[in-house]
């Protein structure tokens, strides 16, 4: 775990940052973002903390509206960082159109999540949110088809993994990612929510079915409807400890929408074991962006205390910068203490200590019939990495 301790001052551009990450301030908000700002601002803590947390464009958008009150030189370099994010975006979604054109005449089914889908939708606008590449949910049975398709549109497997041992990767992995010639790590492959070791049995052809129409530049796309996507951004926040203020920002627009089945979603989070996790995400929307508990869910949130003591644990290394590295003890264990229910605590251990990937056919190449030795070299890797 790496921790950076922000210094005291920089408290002050924090707040700023959690006032000024809305599309929908009000005028009250809007004055409140105008009296954080004066001499004693740090400006450039403020761009660092902004590019850090994905809101660039969020902080801009409101900060124009407050211009005299902001040095020239902050907004410039705000304006330079949108308009990139503006390119970005519509690269992204030319090259979001070229893959699902592809995949129809594949008559492949696939679903773009996050990125400039998530931020059409739900923002009203592409580039309100900073779009790194494109996220694609695809059916299991449909990956090896899918991968040769857009090898031909130029894009090419980060991780080499050997032919014979493809079928395996997919039966226990859950991505592929891709560069192509404009980056690196520009599209990730999805046909599982998560690595299988997370232990979250995931309904994907439910996902398929319960997927939503919507538009992108004028494209008809179909993408996860707002309660899979609620669930689906809080394993993935809670994946990375949350450590991004979008991706708050994120569940806090969806819920404003108000066109959530709060019973399904948690029904499905407690199938799932889930429950904690959704309860911290939405606590920690609540407590940095001062967003409301939908009234259907609070009475759960409040009986699940463990769920505040980990928002505050949390809450903490989040302003703190603190970095959970994702192949350290520290991490597991906390993604084990996270779930509330001890056979899933269980079923992680034993996924996370058994289950070989990448890194294990990387580290030694076995013909086919050896392959289940592979437990045994990925037991060997994770002694190494835990013993230093």
């Amino acid at each position: 775990m790496n921790h950076s301790a922000l210094t005291a001052p920089a408290l002050r551009e924090w707040d700023l940052l959690l006032a000024a990450s809305s599309p929908t301030l009000g005028d009250d908000d809007l004055s409140y973002v105008r009296s954080r700002l004066g001499a004693s601002l740090k400006w450039d803590a403020l761009l660092r903390l902004a590019d850090q947390h994905g809101t660039s464009s969020l902080l801009y958008q409101n900060l124009v509206r407050v211009e005299s009150a902001v040095p020239p030189a902050v907004l410039a370099s705000l304006r330079q960082s949108h308009e990139r994010n503006i390119h970005k975006s519509l690269f992204l979604t030319r090259e979001l159109i070229r893959i699902l054109d592809c995949a129809s005449g594949l008559g492949v089914d696939v679903i773009p999540y996050k990125g400039v889908v998530l931020s059409e939708v739900y923002y009203a606008d592409m580039a309100m949110r900073q779009s790194g590449d494109l996220d694609l949910f695809v059916r299991k049975q449909d990956v090896v088809r899918i991968k040769s398709a857009i090898h031909n549109l130029g894009y090419a497997p980060r991780v080499f993994i050997p032919e014979d041992a493809e079928r395996d990767y997919i039966d226990s992995g859950y991505e592929f990612t891709f560069d192509s010639p404009a980056g690196k790590n520009l599209l990730e492959l999805q046909w599982a929510l998560q690595p299988r070791f997370y232990a979250v049995e995931f309904d994907m052809d439910g996902l398929f079915e319960r997927a939503v129409n919507v538009t992108v530049a004028g494209r008809h796309v179909k993408t996860p409807s707002s309660e899979d996507l609620l669930l689906i951004l809080s394993m993935h926040a809670a994946k990375h400890v949350w450590r991004r203020l979008i991706w708050l920002c994120d569940i806090v627009q969806i819920v404003k929408l108000g066109r959530v089945n709060w019973d399904w979603v948690q029904s499905q989070a407690h199938e799932l074991g889930i429950a904690r996790i959704l309860h911290i995400t939405l606590l920690l929307a609540k407590r940095f962006l001062a967003a409301n508990i939908p009234a259907a869910i609070e009475p759960a949130i409040l009986a699940d205390k463990a769920a505040y003591g980990f928002t505050e644990q949390i809450a903490d290394s989040v302003v703190a910068g603190t970095i959970y590295e994702e192949e350290k003890v520290s991490y597991f264990r906390l993604m084990m203490r996270l779930r509330e229910r001890k056979a899933d605590r269980l079923k992680f251990l034993a996924r996370l200590t058994f289950t070989p990937g990448p890194g294990e056919w990387e580290a030694m190449r076995l013909p086919r019939p050896l392959f289940p030795l592979y437990r045994i070299v990925r037991l060997a890797r994770l002694a190494s990495r835990f013993s230093r």
